[in-house]
């Protein structure tokens, strides 16, 4: 595939070409927007009312929205952050790992991005498989899930093209469903959403946080396409807020009417009237999560192989993802939350404390395009143990407090909780201390080796 065929406009095919600066702020707004509405949001809401191990929520439905939005406002903020040192270097947001934690050392995360990626993209295409089959079982599961992973690849080949299809069309089809489905599950008669404790309330913020945060691993690989640093912080902090906040009211809402029960709570929207037509429109929006954790993942591939083709890695991916969504049955949905966010939210306090308050700041701008802003995303970057170590505190943090429900591993930081004497306060959020603790650490270590 020759290079010099590119479309206007569009991706470059590798990252040693400069990255087109076109999206302006409603392009960028209506792809978060529809991030923001996933069926997840439906499926998953269960996750903000703190289950107990036997699977019980533990919040109230009331508490569990409020819940929901503080902690989505506050994964909104962190996303925001995120999107600025995209657009400010215009590197996706591997490559600016390596301005963190030096080149060699940014492949760790970069590799651990990749698994999570393909996790996720194959996690959408069982989920689209699966709702489309409640839809129409005449046809096999099998051939949704090709027909998925098919419409996935299209996406991610033309990925600024699919931005601005998003914006014209597909949003406007979401916003119309989300107000239907509104006013038809308001017409029934709820029972008391206040039925419940307040007692999990940061676990259930914490539940919510982590979704908008497993956004951040991806956010500079769009917003380095951004005309501004505003729109960019803008797009991704209230875009995806907002609608974040919409599905989830409407999933915690249909949750309700079917008594808590999660296998059932797709029924409220498919036994209204046109509920299958509306909600047919949830189900094909939902491959643009597809679309991005795919295309994200060829932009993280590159940080490894520069000089690779975004357009064959997509194909790859594509076929990648469509073979284990196949073969596989993913579970235990609010545990791989936990993990992600117990990984990525320290991350973020670490990126976003050195790049606007620590090194880059003190620095100034630099003339070489690959040290942009006095951020070093060169090849050469030299390594930096320190940020990982600012890193690893947040995550301890986070593990401490909150060490999530895989077997194993939540058992393994339990005893190591249990060791040191600490008993987590139920004040305590996993979220926001680790960020703030990594970033802290991250000043502090800052501070000692400029000594």
């Amino acid at each position: 595939m020759a290079s010099d065929v590119k479309p206007p406009n569009e991706v470059p095919f590798t990252l040693e070409e400069p990255a087109p600066r076109v999206l302006g702020f409603w392009d960028q707004g209506a792809f978060w927007a529809n991030l923001g509405v996933s069926l997840l949001a439906f499926s998953g809401a269960y996750t903000v009312l703190a289950p107990d191990t036997d699977g019980n929520p533990t919040l109230s439905i009331m508490a569990g929205i409020v819940a929901m939005a503080v902690g989505t406002v506050l994964g909104g903020l962190m996303l925001g952050l995120a999107a600025v040192p995209g657009a400010r270097t215009g590197q996706p947001a591997m490559v600016l790992l390596r301005g963190l934690f030096g080149a060699k050392l940014s492949y760790a995360p970069t590799v651990l991005n990749i698994a999570q990626l393909v996790g996720w993209g194959t996690f959408e295409l069982i989920v689209i498989a699966d709702a489309a089959t409640e839809l129409w079982d005449g046809i096999p599961r099998w051939g949704y899930v090709i027909a998925a992973g098919l419409i996935t690849t299209v996406l991610t080949i033309w990925p600024l093209g699919s931005v601005r299809l998003l914006r014209r069309y597909v949003t406007v089809a979401v916003a119309i469903a989300l107000v239907y489905f509104y006013v038809q599950i308001l017409r029934e008669p709820l029972p008391d959403l206040s039925q419940g404790s307040w007692g999990g309330f940061w676990i259930g913020a914490d539940a919510a946080l982590a979704v908008s945060i497993s956004w951040v691993p991806v956010a500079a690989d769009y917003t380095r396409h951004s005309r501004t640093e505003r729109a960019a912080f803008g797009a991704a902090a209230v875009g995806y807020s907002v609608t974040q906040i919409v599905a989830y009211v409407l999933g915690l809402l249909a949750l309700a009417l079917v008594a808590g029960n999660t296998e059932n709570v797709f029924d409220p929207f498919l036994g209204a009237t046109l509920g299958v037509v509306f909600f047919a429109v949830f189900v094909l929006r939902e491959a643009d999560q597809s679309f991005a954790d795919t295309y994200s993942t060829a932009v993280s591939i590159q940080n490894l192989a520069p000089r690779a083709d975004r357009r064959v890695l997509s194909v790859l991916l594509g076929i990648t993802i469509t073979v284990l969504a196949l073969a596989l049955d993913i579970g235990d949905y609010a545990g791989f939350l936990a993990l992600i966010g117990s990984v990525f939210v320290p991350m973020l306090g670490v990126l976003a404390t050195d790049f606007f308050l620590g090194r880059r700041r003190r620095d100034g701008a630099v003339a070489d395009a690959a040290h942009l802003d006095g951020w070093d995303v060169s090849r050469t970057a030299p390594s930096r143990w320190g940020m990982i170590g600012a890193w690893a505190a947040g995550f301890v943090v986070y593990q401490l407090i909150n060490p999530g429900t895989v077997d194993g591993w939540a058992g393994f930081w339990t005893g190591v909780r249990d060791a040191v004497h600490f008993a987590p306060q139920s004040w305590m959020s996993a979220s926001l201390l680790s960020f703030l603790v990594s970033g802290l650490a991250t000043l502090l270590i800052g501070r000692v080796t400029r000594r």
